[in-house]
């Protein structure tokens, strides 16, 4: 006997965005899916994550993964429910997280997916304790050094990133710096997150304002924009500092070179002087195999109220591509998520 049809809306790349993605850049298709076959989950798609990375995977540019095709689902993690297993390891209604995509249903072999534990909100699989935080805490951790007593500044502060990475450095006892885009997200970072402080960066003061928060200099900056931040931390920096690399949101709508001088030189002549050490990473690549010493640390600190979260929760599969456009305009307030299903 054949499965129930399943109807499956998903959103497609419908074609290549030039500069900022605009909603023509998205489709929205309902098709029917599949029956299963052995070995294979039928998921329904609880809550989907955006993040600033699959503007990335709009561009066919030579990048870390593989571009998302023209009339391929838009790439993207997920918390979705098992509605039918024909996979010994999964049962109906367990919840699992796994990059199924911008989709209200998936079928899956079960090779891709991780069953998650109970939790305050399954969504935090895809912030605090998914792939953010982790990418927060192995760059702070492994590449930042952190020390106590030092000088950490961290871009987009407020965000799913940005937010544990200067909660944790309080942790370790390092004066905290945060830049964020607003009077409010900025209040939010130094009175509910513990920062030390926080810059605007739409002020018009923004260099002299972080160079006053900083007296004794930029220990470690870890990276999230790229742009006007950047330029102003690194006269700053302090011999040996380090910076994790893990985004440049301020360019990933960029089609042509920047205006201006030529910083370069300037840069080199730092990174040279002062023995800076810089390093990209991407966090499942170069640390999938550290998630339980990330998890063993980070779930206590989450349980006991240390490292705080918010998400920034729109209802609605079809609010995904205008909530995303936003987001790489700086519009969320936390970690961005879309309530798929109200499961």
């Amino acid at each position: 006997m054949s499965d129930p049809i399943t109807l499956n809306q998903r959103i497609v790349l419908a074609s290549r965005p030039v500069g900022a993605p605009t909603p023509e850049n998205f489709r929205m298709e309902r098709v029917a899916l599949p029956d299963l076959a052995d070995g294979q989950v039928l998921l329904k798609t609880v809550f989907l994550s955006l993040d600033p990375y699959m503007r990335g995977r709009m561009s066919d540019a030579p990048s870390y993964a593989a571009p998302v095709e023209i009339g391929e689902v838009m790439t993207g993690g997920a918390v979705s429910r098992v509605e039918r297993s024909l996979n010994p390891k999964f049962q109906e209604g367990d919840l699992v997280v796994g990059a199924t995509g911008w989709q209200s249903h998936s079928i899956n072999d079960g090779r891709s997916i991780i069953p998650i534990p109970a939790l305050p909100s399954p969504s935090m699989a895809l912030g605090v304790l998914g792939m953010p935080g982790m990418t927060a805490y192995m760059g702070l951790m492994d590449i930042g050094q952190p020390k106590a007593g030092e000088t950490l500044v961290v871009a987009a502060a407020s965000g799913a990133v940005g937010s544990v990475v200067g909660q944790v450095a309080k942790i370790k006892g390092l004066r905290v710096v945060g830049v964020a885009g607003g009077a409010k997200k900025c209040r939010y970072v130094v009175d509910e997150l513990g920062f030390d402080a926080c810059i605007d960066h739409r002020s018009p003061d923004f260099a002299e304002e972080l160079a006053q928060a900083c007296p004794k200099g930029i220990d470690i900056y870890y990276e999230n924009v790229g742009g006007k931040v950047f330029d102003a931390v690194v006269p700053l920096l302090n011999p040996k500092a380090r910076i994790p690399l893990c985004g440049l949101i301020a360019s990933y709508n960029a089609h042509e070179a920047p205006s201006g001088p030529d910083r370069l030189p300037l840069l080199q002549r730092t990174l040279l002087t002062k023995r800076v050490r810089i390093q990209g990473f991407i966090v499942f690549d170069d640390y999938g195999d550290r998630q339980p010493e990330f998890l063993s640390a980070m779930a206590p600190w989450v349980r006991d109220g240390k490292v705080k979260f918010r998400e920034d929760v729109v209802d609605g599969l079809e609010q995904a591509p205008d909530a995303f456009i936003g987001m790489l305009e700086g519009r969320n307030f936390g970690k961005l998520v879309v309530r798929v299903s109200r499961d």
